[in-house]
């Protein structure tokens, strides 16, 4: 629309008349947009946009347009499309600012996302045509509308029938997720470590080491060297305990959502497009998932064979005919 020729026309008194006619249809042509960008779905209005700008357009002068513009904002009528219209163009300037580069479909995407429409966040991720965990065979429940990151129509028990439970279910979800990530990281790193020199426990004695001589920093007891099970306890849970606190009451991430970054906490700006947030949190949550199924193979791992994770993959590439989980399920008897 904004490509399109424009052909001005002179402002001679004998062409009043099709002056006023050209703003009312202006005008008109504003507040039809504006609705259609409250009422209509994504595709219809980005197929609206691309059929009104392929045709050429006539418009009045921009002194006559800016009283009738000034007009329409003042009645009672058109106030309301007015004002959602030039709040639609305020988040379209600032989306073209942030991504750099002005194209039709995707800003009135964008702004749909941004006004609160969920759905035109990130089509392939939300809303009814979202992936379903059995494709065209999944009966998904009403209350799973594809309105938040990670819905795939899967809940069989029914945890999340009752929203007050579902939205307590979710936030427990995305925080033990990215616990699970930290963690999978945290069980390999000191194996990473000792190849490169380092002389660390594998990670589920890491811990029963306070008990021996102590837990030292990266193998170094002049960073830190912890002697006591009681004060490491007691620091954890002071620390723990108040950070979550304050999240929980509201601190940086409280400023824009419960549960995601935002305002003082996203100082790299991954939050201020609102389209890759959303896909953003749709990879957290997968993320988090497979980090979560993870730690519960390394539980396994450690319990069934007394190694870390990568001492088992190195022996399972070894002899993978051999060493695999078949050959230590064996060994377990009721």
């Amino acid at each position: 629309m904004l490509s399109a020729p424009y052909k001005a026309i002179a402002p001679a008194k004998s062409q009043f008349s099709r002056l006023a006619i050209s703003a009312a249809a202006n005008v008109a042509l504003v507040l039809v947009f504006a609705g259609v960008c409250m009422t209509r779905s994504v595709p219809e209005l980005g197929n609206a946009i691309s059929t009104r700008a392929s045709a050429g357009m006539t418009v009045a002068p921009k002194a006559l347009v800016t009283r009738t513009l000034k007009a329409a904002s003042t009645s009672p009528a058109t106030n309301q499309r007015y004002q959602a219209l030039v709040n639609a163009g305020a988040v379209m300037k600032k989306i073209a600012e942030v991504d750099g580069k002005l194209k039709i479909d995707d800003l009135a995407r964008e702004v749909s996302c941004e006004m609160g429409i969920k759905h035109a966040c990130n089509v392939e991720w939300y809303g009814p045509n979202r992936p379903k965990y059995l494709g065209a065979f999944t009966s998904t429940p009403s209350y799973l509308t594809g309105e938040f990151p990670g819905d795939y129509g899967w809940d069989s028990a029914g945890l999340s029938a009752d929203p007050t439970t579902f939205k307590g279910y979710r936030e427990t979800e995305v925080i033990h997720g990215r616990w699970a990530m930290l963690g999978a990281l945290g069980c390999i790193f000191p194996e990473l470590l000792n190849g490169a020199g380092f002389n660390l426990p594998v990670w589920f004695k890491a811990g029963g080491s306070i008990f021996d001589n102590g837990i030292d920093y990266l193998g170094n007891p002049n960073l830190v060297h912890a002697q006591s099970a009681l004060a490491v306890l007691a620091t954890q849970v002071v620390l723990m305990g108040a950070s979550e606190a304050y999240r929980f009451n509201g601190g940086p991430l409280g400023e824009t959502a419960e549960l995601y970054p935002g305002g003082a906490f996203d100082p790299l700006g991954f939050a201020k497009d609102p389209s890759k947030a959303a896909e953003l949190k749709v990879k957290e949550i997968k993320n988090g998932r497979l980090a979560m199924v993870a730690m519960l193979g390394y539980y396994v791992q450690a319990i069934a064979t007394g190694k870390g994770p990568l001492e088992n993959l190195n022996a399972h590439l070894a002899d993978p005919s051999h060493v695999n989980g078949f050959a230590f399920a064996t060994q377990f008897t009721p």
